[in-house]
């Protein structure tokens, strides 16, 4: 394990060691490992995280479930009992895991701006560049990982007040324009969305890069100046202190300097969730972001949460999730954001997910015995 991944160990544990396991039906699963395993074979590997574990250690779980169909809930458990191992994620400081959730909004806009739809949705700018330890500047953060290319230079990019103020207009690189700010910055937030054109066409957008800067949550920022409770923070509750707040929008949006770009995405299936970070639709339920500095996409995950109760009819949420996407406030071994699905609902179940949770990785036998 690399010294990134040092703040945290790795402790095997048995199936029935994991609470909730024998009530959770993994069997939506399946056809997206059939998916990760293409995307791994015919396209290029998953980036590897500093964990240690790589592409090549997933596709035997991958390959096995590729001519696999469960019968039952029973014999999907069964599957990955046969193929994996389970290890707890345990933080050294003794602090628990945490989740959190994201949906895909369904934002309505317009293909040009007037005096409604004022509000851009930029594609990724050709000065933006990609960051690593081969051309990152002497003295800029590693955090960094975009960043700007001038007269042959390369230094920070404009963060999100001077984007907003004007930094990139006129470059023709506006995907659609939305009637609120505050809608922008949440789909900023969540990564992707459905954009609902006036003429009745649909639409997708998701992320194609950031301008660099540090994810700055501006809910913290809100409890920390007193406007909101800890206990109330949510999204529905930040949205209404905005929307109580018209005059501070921009103070508090500016608080995230962090920046995000997007890409027109296909719509050949609106049931489909969005293509997200591994390339693959996203499964409403089942698909987990996770720190890709530390994980790799495409590994199982078991993810129990107490006091998460409310996107199971009152039960605990235990259930068995793949790692497909990534986020820039999703930092940790232990830390994950919960795909609820698609529009309004989704938002609302989403908005308020804020709990701690048990991570287990589950990990291909033939590579489970350098954890032990």
């Amino acid at each position: 394990m690399s010294d990134q991944a040092s703040d945290f160990v790795l402790q095997a544990v048995s199936f029935d060691h994991l609470e909730g396991w024998k009530d959770d039906d993994p069997s939506g699963l399946f056809e997206v490992m059939r998916r990760c395993r293409r995307q791994i074979t015919e396209v290029k590997p998953y980036r590897t995280g500093s964990l240690g574990l790589t592409s090549d250690d997933l596709l035997p779980l991958l390959t096995a479930a590729e001519d696999f169909t469960p019968s039952s809930p029973a014999s999907a458990r069964a599957f990955f009992e046969r193929h994996c191992r389970p290890f707890m994620i345990r933080r050294k400081d003794g602090n628990p895991g945490f989740v959190t959730a994201f949906y895909e909004p369904e934002i309505d806009v317009s293909d040009h701006q007037d005096e409604i739809f004022r509000f851009p949705f930029y594609r990724r700018p050709d000065d933006l560049i990609d960051l690593d330890e081969t051309n990152r500047p002497a003295g800029m953060d590693a955090a960094y990982v975009f960043g700007r290319l001038q007269d042959g230079r390369i230094g920070a990019y404009p963060d999100r007040r001077q984007i907003d103020q004007g930094f990139l207009e006129g470059r023709g690189l506006e995907i659609a324009w939305a009637k609120s700010k505050v809608d922008v910055f949440f789909v900023h937030v969540q990564g992707a969305a459905r954009l609902r054109y006036r003429d009745g066409r649909i639409g997708r957008i998701t992320y194609a890069a950031k301008a660099g800067h540090p994810f700055s949550a501006i809910g913290k920022l809100l409890i920390e100046r007193g406007e909101i409770d800890r206990a109330e923070i949510s999204m529905q509750s930040i949205r209404a202190w905005l929307a109580r707040n018209p005059e501070r929008v921009d103070e508090v949006l500016w608080h995230n300097r962090s920046y995000i770009f997007f890409r027109d995405a296909a719509v050949a299936d609106l049931e489909a969730g969005p293509i997200a970070a591994a390339k693959v639709p996203l499964l409403p339920g089942r698909s987990l972001a996770v720190d890709r500095m530390i994980h790799t996409f495409g590994f199982p995950f078991f993810i129990r949460a107490e006091s998460l109760s409310h996107l199971d009819h009152g039960r605990p949420f235990c259930r068995l999730m793949l790692a497909l996407d990534t986020g820039s406030a999703i930092v940790g071994p232990a830390r994950g954001d919960i795909f609820t699905g698609s529009g309004d609902i989704a938002g609302e179940s989403a908005g308020t997910v804020r709990n701690d949770a048990d991570f287990a990785i589950l990990i291909p036998n033939a590579a489970a015995g350098r954890f032990d």
